[in-house]
Formats: C-alpha cells, sequence, structure tokens
C-alpha cells in the first residue's frame, strides 16, 4: 500500500513513525514533511493549500492511501476533494472537521446534544464582549472561533486580562481571520482530560487519554481588577 501523509509537524512525525512500521506500507511520502519524516518516509516538496496539485501527485504515484494530519487542510475541505476523486482518506470531512475549526459551532453543537459544556456567548463586537466582560465580573476564557494554530485561547484571571485578549484578537487580528469571532466562556478550574477516538459512521474506537501540562501563567493570588 502507498500512502500519502499530508502536514510537517511533530503530529505527522508520529504519524509517518508509526506508518512506516506497518508491513501493509510498501511506499511512504509526507507533503512537505520536516527532518524527522525524512528519516521515515521520502518528503515530497508540495503546496498542499493547493488541492490539484495533491491530486495530481497521487495520481502519478498510484497512492492508495491518503492521512491528513493538519487542521487547516481538513477545515478546506480536502478530504471531500480528494474522495470526490475516488481517493480513501483517513480524516474527517469539511463538515466535520467544523467542530473544530468553529468554537461556537462546537459549543452549539454540544448544547443541542446535551453534552456538559461551560456556559459561553459570542461576540462580533469587540466592545459589547468587553461590556459583557466587565459586567459579568468573573475569571474567563477567551477564544478565537477559527484556527489560531493552538494560539487563540487565552486562561483570563482578571478583567484586564480578557479585555487584552479581546483587544490582540478582534482589532490587533493577531490571528486574523479566526478572531473575527469570539467566545468567552466560563473558566473551569480542574485536570484537563483530552479523550481521543476513531469514528466511522456508526463505529466508534476509543484510544488511550492524554492531559496536558501547560505551564502556569499567574500566581494563585491574581484577583480580579
Amino acid at each position: 500500500m502507498k500512502v500519502l501523509l499530508i502536514g510537517n509537524g511533530g503530529r505527522e512525525h508520529a504519524l509517518a513513525w508509526k506508518l512506516s512500521a506497518s508491513p501493509r506500507v510498501t511506499a511512504l511520502f509526507v507533503a512537505p514533511g520536516n527532518p524527522g519524516t525524512a528519516q521515515v518516509a521520502d518528503n515530497v516538496e508540495m503546496d498542499i493549500t493547493k488541492p490539484a496539485d495533491v491530486i495530481r501527485f497521487i495520481k502519478i504515484n498510484a497512492i492508495d492511501l491518503v492521512v491528513i494530519g493538519p487542521e487547516n487542510p481538513l477545515a478546506d475541505g480536502l478530504t471531500d476533494k480528494l474522495s470526490a476523486e475516488g481517493v480513501k482518506v483517513f480524516g474527517p470531512t469539511k463538515a466535520g472537521a467544523q467542530i473544530e475549526s468553529d468554537k461556537w459551532f462546537a459549543k452549539e453543537l454540544m448544547k443541542h446534544q446535551s453534552v456538559p459544556t461551560a456556559e459561553a456567548r459570542s461576540f462580533t463586537d469587540p466592545k459589547v464582549a468587553e461590556e459583557f466582560v466587565k459586567a459579568r465580573n468573573q475569571p474567563c476564557v477567551v477564544k478565537a472561533t477559527g484556527l489560531a494554530m493552538g494560539k487563540g485561547v487565552t486562561v483570563c484571571h482578571r478583567i484586564s486580562d480578557a479585555l487584552e485578549a479581546i483587544d490582540r484578537v478582534m482589532r490587533r487580528k493577531d490571528f486574523g481571520a479566526a478572531g473575527e469571532r469570539v467566545v468567552i466562556e466560563e473558566m473551569l478550574i480542574g485536570p484537563e482530560v483530552s479523550i481521543f477516538a476513531l469514528v466511522s459512521g456508526r463505529s466508534i474506537y476509543v484510544m488511550e487519554t492524554a492531559q496536558d501540562h501547560n505551564c502556569l501563567l499567574y500566581t494563585s493570588d491574581a484577583a480580579d481588577e
């Protein structure tokens, strides 16, 4: 089986490492890849934002399976475009990826399906968002709703922190179009655990859990202003 892996991050390095160990994989390409993936696969110089280039490579090299790692190509519908060409793809469709690419959509989906989640409001006007933060006068979490490479979430123990986050995201456009809308969410205290699962139709395979250990940003005596 010939496999094409899309992406160039640490996630793709881990995927390439495991894929290369499979006896069923006869050739493994990574586009564009990184020095780590080059140790276990053939890196390919390719603009993965251009589906036509990806499809051309797939057809020329008779690729049997495409694995998409990063969120951006998934949010842009690369899975849909490859599937329309008859290519087998591991990765959610554009509609499925919306759970990750649009945080407000994810909140609304959780509410609709009665999935427990922190209370939240969304805003497209920074002034209204700031007024809400001041009126609420509680620690909160400010999130750019779109994809921001893992940088779009700010935990705010003080009102001033929240106001600064809103300004950075919505006025200064630190994350571009990802910050056109923000979600302001109640702060939940406690351990954070991620649960991963592979889903195909109505079949679900739950994998091992994982936990982030992020650095401490504020001292315990930080108070609201």
